[in-house]
């Protein structure tokens, strides 16, 4: 038997008009059409769907089982339908974000709390446990959005520009770098630098500054959150750099003392790397948009 979703359109509209000159008008067709696709199902089924001369046309015991599938799929078909119409025109859709940038949270939540009054449907999650193997999985589709900092020649995958950021080195008010107007390379070599848990190769303190100059700081230590590497600089347990948008909350403290890198200072730019097919769709320009203005307010705070 190879039933058809228009078999199943038929079935409810003579059941629910309960004859077949009123189903026909419903379905947009002919009567004549409408018997001979019922004649049609009924050669396939092997028996009659309807009670012949019943006022109004009733279903027989088969016609109840294709109605009972009729009023299972149908509605199935029709929710897929919509959200597939929703999806064309941006309504709706998904937005996994992971990044290769550990301090990224510190402005992508307050973007995201944005983002969601706008594109309440859109399926928005953060996939943190991905950040090492990022734009490999954007390719699997398996996030949909990478915050990075280092843009990648890939096929099918756009680096969109966010913004610029300034890497900032951040020491307690009493530490002996205070005083200086900048900090260059040579002047971490015997201090405990203060990491977020990531590789080296992502950190903008090594890419910089040290790695280019081969300098190596006397030990390092590793920690999660920024509060708590901005509470061990306060108490002199080591510096650290962290970007601008972070340093806020240690300009605003008397513990801590805020210095540029190198005399001429560094730059470095944000990017979001989405599949390219995925960039212009009106919901992900709507998020780099939040994205590009939310560092800006962030540091004006």
């Amino acid at each position: 038997m190879h039933l058809e979703l228009r078999h199943l359109r038929t079935i409810k509209a003579v059941h629910e008009s309960g004859g077949l000159a009123r189903a026909a008008d419903q379905l947009n067709m002919t009567q004549s059409a409408l018997s001979h696709q019922v004649k049609g199902l009924e050669d396939q089924v092997g028996m009659e769907l309807f009670v012949r001369r019943s006022k109004p046309l009733k279903l027989s015991a088969a016609g109840t089982k294709l109605l009972r599938l009729a009023e299972k799929v149908l509605p199935e078909i029709a929710a897929t339908e919509e959200e597939f119409k929703a999806l064309h025109s941006g309504k709706s859709g998904r937005l996994h974000i992971t990044m290769e940038c550990h301090a990224c949270f510190d402005w992508l939540l307050p973007v995201l709390g944005d983002f969601r009054k706008t594109w309440p449907e859109i399926d928005v999650d953060i996939r943190p446990g991905l950040s090492f193997d990022a734009l490999p999985a954007l390719t699997r589709e398996e996030v949909d959005l990478v915050i990075s900092s280092d843009p990648e020649d890939i096929d099918g995958i756009t680096f969109t520009p966010l913004f610029d950021y300034a890497p900032s080195f951040i020491c307690a008010a009493n530490h002996p770098l205070a005083a200086k107007p900048y900090i260059e390379a040579e002047d971490l070599r015997d201090e405990l630098l203060i990491t977020y848990p990531v590789d080296r190769s992502r950190l903008d303190v090594f890419k910089e500054l040290l790695t280019p100059a081969k300098v190596e700081p006397r030990a390092m230590r590793q920690v999660e959150l920024t509060a708590v590497i901005l509470m061990l600089v306060a108490s002199n347990r080591g510096v650290t750099v962290l970007p601008d948008w972070v340093v806020r909350e240690a300009r605003d403290s008397s513990d801590l003392v805020v210095k540029p890198l190198t005399k001429t200072g560094v730059t470095r730019r944000m990017y979001a790397a989405t599949r390219s097919e995925d960039a212009t769709k009106p919901f992900m320009a709507h998020f780099m948009r939040l994205a590009r203005t939310e560092p800006v307010k962030l540091q004006r705070t």
